[in-house]
C-alpha cells in the first residue's frame, strides 16, 4: 500500500522535532502536525523551557553583577529594573529559536500541517484547521509527541492576574516584592530562585512532605542551606485553604493549614504562582478508538523502542511520562525514528545513565546512583566531595555556593554516580557521564590535566578526597594508583 508519508508526527516539540530530523537522514518523507497557528516547537520554545531559561539568564546576570559590585545605593533589583524590560531579553531569543526551527524543517524538506491532529486509523491522521476544515493524511508510521500541560488546581482559580501559572508569570510587567509559589517540584524551585535573585521575597507552599525527593541527600541538604541564605521560605506538608485579596492592605492573602500542627496560617503576597503536576495531552487524539494502551497515570504506554500497543504507532516525550525533560524528549524522538527506519541494535544503550538538569540558581544536576541507592543495592561505595568555596574559579566569579559529589565502588574505583549543585552543574555533569559510559573509574580525573582555573577541576579534588577516604579505610594508596591493579 502506498502512503502519503513515511511518518506523520503529531506535535512539534522536542520529541517530534528530533524524530523528524532523524527520519530525513533516512531519506524518509515526513509530515509534522502542529495545533498552534503561529509557533512551532510546542511549549519547549513558546511557553516552557526556552522562555523560562531566558528569564533565568537575565536574573542571573543581575545577581552576578550585584554579587561582584554590590547593590546600587542599597536598592533591590525590583526597585531598579522593570519586569517588562527584563522580559525583552527573551523576545529575540524566542524569535531566533522559532526562525531556526522553521529553517531546519524547510532545509530538510519536512512538510507541516497546521491544525488539530486526530488518528482515525492505524495509518491515517485527520487534521482540523482553525476554519474547521478537515484533511486526511496517511503514513506507514505515526508518532504521538503531543507533550503535556499543567494540571489545573482543585480549589484555586487561575485568573492570570492575582494567581498565575508558569506561562502567565512570564508576562508580568513588574517584579513582585513578594511571591508565593504553590508547588514543590523542579519548576517551583527554578522560579523561586529566579525571583529571589531579582530581590523578591519568596514563600514556597508545598503540599508534599518534602521537595525533590530524588536528589542525593547531601545535595538536598546543601540546597536547603543555600535557600536559607536567600529570601526563600519553604513550608512543606500544607494544604491551601483559601486565596483572597485584602483591599485594606492592597495585597493578596494565602490561607494554608499545616498538616502536622493542623494550624491555620496566612501569608501576605503581591503575586501567587501555582505550579501543578503535568497532565499528558492525550485527549481527542483517537487513542481510545484505536485501543492504544495507557498507564494508570494516563500516559501512553510504550515498550523500550517507544512503540505503543499498536505496532506502527509510536509515542515519545512528556506524553509517555517521566522523566518529562526536553533533553530526554529529544533523545526519545530520535530513537523512535531509528527504531522505525534504522537498526535497533545501534541504540539499545542510548538511554543508560540519563542525566537530569535543574536550572535553579545555582543549578543542580546528577547522573547514576545516589549514595543511598548504591548502598541499598548492596554496593560497597565511597564518596568524594569538592566544595565550590575551595575552587579558584568559583572564588573569582563570586559563585562559591555548591559542591560536587562522586559515588564510586571501593573494589575497583568504578564511578557509579555524580551529583552536583553549583554554577555550570548541568554542563559539568557530562564529564562524569562520559567516564561512566566507558566504564571508567575515578583515576581518570587524577591522571589527566584539567584546565585551571575551571569548575571542572572539582572532579580532581573530589577524586583525591575519595581516594583519601578509601586509604584511611585500609586500602594501600600505592596499590590504588597502580595501573595494573
Amino acid at each position: 500500500m502506498k502512503f502519503d508519508y513515511d511518518v506523520i508526527i503529531i506535535g512539534s516539540g522536542p520529541a517530534g522535532f528530533s524524530c523528524a530530523m532523524q527520519s530525513t537522514k533516512f531519506d524518509k518523507k515526513v509530515l509534522i502536525v502542529e495545533a498552534n497557528d503561529t509557533n512551532m516547537g510546542g511549549s519547549w520554545i513558546s511557553k516552557g523551557t526556552v522562555p523560562s531559561k531566558a528569564l533565568r539568564s537575565a536574573a542571573k546576570l543581575i545577581q552576578s553583577f550585584q554579587s561582584q559590585f554590590g547593590d546600587e545605593k542599597g536598592r533591590k533589583p525590583y526597585q531598579q529594573f522593570r519586569m517588562e524590560d527584563i522580559m525583552k531579553y527573551k523576545s529575540p531569543i524566542l524569535e531566533s529559536k522559532n526562525r531556526n526551527y522553521v529553517d531546519d524543517i524547510i532545509k530538510n524538506e519536512v512538510h507541516t500541517a497546521r491544525g488539530w491532529g486526530r488518528i482515525i486509523g492505524k495509518n491515517e491522521v485527520e487534521v482540523i484547521d482553525n476554519l474547521n476544515q478537515k484533511k486526511k493524511y496517511t503514513a506507514e508510521y505515526i508518532l504521538i509527541s503531543t507533550g503535556s500541560r499543567p494540571s489545573p488546581p482543585e480549589n484555586i482559580t487561575i485568573d492570570n492576574k492575582q494567581v498565575l501559572d508558569y506561562s502567565s508569570i512570564l508576562e508580568l510587567t513588574h517584579i513582585p516584592r513578594r511571591l508565593v509559589i504553590i508547588g514543590g517540584g523542579i519548576i517551583t524551585l527554578e522560579f523561586a530562585t529566579i525571583f529571589s535573585a531579582l530581590g523578591t521575597r519568596v514563600t514556597v507552599l508545598n503540599e508534599s512532605s518534602e521537595t525533590l525527593s530524588f536528589l542525593d541527600e547531601e545535595i538536598k541538604n546543601h540546597l536547603n542551606s543555600i535557600l536559607k541564605t536567600k529570601t526563600i521560605q519553604v513550608v512543606n506538608n500544607i494544604s491551601v485553604e483559601k486565596i483572597s485579596y485584602n483591599d485594606l492592605r492592597t495585597n493578596s492573602e494565602v490561607l494554608y493549614r499545616t498538616k502536622e500542627e493542623d494550624r491555620l496560617q496566612v501569608v501576605e503576597t503581591d503575586q501567587i504562582l501555582f505550579v501543578g503536576s503535568k497532565v499528558p495531552n492525550t485527549e481527542n487524539l483517537g487513542v481510545e478508538d484505536l485501543k492504544i494502551k495507557l498507564t494508570d497515570e494516563g500516559t501512553i504506554l510504550t515498550d523500550k523502542y517507544y512503540k505503543t500497543s499498536v505496532p506502527n504507532i509510536y509515542a515519545a516525550g512528556d506524553v509517555i511520562g517521566q522523566p518529562t525533560l526536553a533533553s530526554a524528549s529529544f533523545l526519545q524522538g530520535r530513537l523512535a525514528s531509528v527504531n522505525m527506519f534504522g537498526n535497533r541494535d545501534d541504540v539499545t544503550d542510548a538511554t543508560r545513565d540519563m542525566p537530569y538538569g535543574i536550572y535553579s540558581i545555582p543549578e543542580i544536576s546528577g547522573i547514576g546512583l545516589t549514595e543511598k541507592q548504591a548502598i541499598e543495592l548492596g554496593l560497597e561505595v565511597t564518596v568524594g566531595r569538592a566544595y565550590y568555596k575551595s575552587m579558584t574559579r568559583a572564588f573569582l566569579n563570586h559563585e562559591t555556593d555548591g559542591m560536587l559529589k562522586l559515588v564510586f565502588r571501593n573494589d575497583n574505583l568504578k564511578l557509579v554516580g555524580v551529583h552536583i549543585i553549583g554554577e555550570q552543574a548541568s554542563d559539568m555533569v557530562h564529564i562524569g557521564q562520559a567516564v561512566m559510559a566507558f566504564d571508567g573509574d575515578i583515576k581518570y580525573f587524577i591522571e589527566r590535566v584539567l584546565n585551571y582555573p575551571t569548575y571542572a577541576e572539582a572532579y580532581k579534588i573530589a577524586a583525591f578526597n575519595g581516594l583519601n577516604r578509601v586509604h584511611k579505610s585500609g586500602v594501600k594508596y600505592k596499590k590504588i594508583l597502580d595501573k595494573n591493579s
